[in-house]
């Protein structure tokens, strides 16, 4: 095996790729991010310089800004026109219909999921951007990030506690935590409530945690698939005609993978979004 098989890494490759970091890495030019210096509060060191996900998070929300305003514009040009969108425009107003509809009208309801909509469209459309834009050359992910999944997931969170209170009252949200059990009063009731609580509370915790770990997780295991296999065709660089034969073989499974990625990348966003709007509804609609 030559020295520069030898040499290659391909964990190191890997999370090369997929891990934060203070730089942009454009194969081979890179631009370095400004660092500052951290903020200390109760003990802890909070780093607030801007990162590749960072970046990649704020080029998602641009595109995902310049898609809407690119689509109310046509919409609103067909609109004068007297005729139906046609092209990006419509199929943009297919998109945000269908979410609007399917998802979060069909979740939460008539009245509340029409207001809760524009929440959800947010979450799917900067989802699928950032899934998206792990996948072009140079690219990375920042749903790739638990510290980006999570805060949309506490995000989500607050959305669904904040928004039950409002619906129901201080004392109606009391009881989602204390439910009151049909069959039971007095200090049985009590008693039962009081046991249910902590199960109730650890229920609330377990929606948004799963939120940001199967995000986190299925885009994470995508990246590593498709590095992995162009790691293949480093490792076996050294073989002369053989090579040649790996690499298109790995070439054309890549090819086909990436395409399947694309899919993950779609269904990602539309599960995030689906399982917020369920879960909002069910805090909406409780008894």
């Amino acid at each position: 095996m030559s020295v520069e098989s030898e040499q290659f890494n391909i964990g190191e490759m890997m999370f090369h790729h997929t891990a934060d970091a203070h730089e942009l890495d454009f194969g081979g030019y890179i631009i370095h991010l400004p660092q500052w210096e951290p903020i200390h509060i109760a003990g802890m060191a909070i780093d607030l310089s801007p990162t590749r996900h960072v970046v990649f998070l704020i080029l998602a929300a641009v595109i995902v800004l310049g898609l809407m305003w690119a689509a109310a514009r046509g919409i609103e040009k067909a609109r004068k026109d007297g005729v139906a969108p046609r092209g990006f425009a419509g199929m943009m107003e297919m998109i945000v219909l269908y979410v609007r509809n399917e998802i979060a009208i069909a979740n939460i309801g008539e009245e509340e999921g029409a207001r809760w909509a524009p929440f959800i469209m947010t979450l799917f459309f900067l989802i699928l951007v950032a899934n998206l834009l792990g996948l072009i050359p140079f690219g990375s992910s920042p749903t790739g990030n638990l510290a980006m999944t999570g805060a949309l997931a506490f995000i989500v969170f607050l959305a669904i506690e904040v928004g039950g209170m409002v619906k129901l009252g201080f004392k109606g949200y009391m009881h989602t935590i204390f439910p009151k059990v049909e069959g039971l009063s007095g200090a049985g009731a009590v008693a039962m409530s009081l046991g249910m609580a902590p199960i109730e509370v650890l229920s609330k915790l377990v929606k948004p945690f799963a939120l940001a770990v199967r995000l986190f997780g299925n885009m994470t295991a995508g990246h590593f698939v498709l590095l992995s296999l162009f790691g293949i065709v480093f490792m076996f660089s050294n073989l002369g005609i053989w090579s040649a034969g790996i690499g298109l073989v790995t070439g054309a499974v890549v090819v086909g993978i990436m395409f399947l990625e694309i899919i993950v990348a779609l269904l990602q966003a539309y599960v995030f979004a689906l399982l917020s709007a369920v879960f909002i509804g069910m805090m909406q609609h409780e008894h």
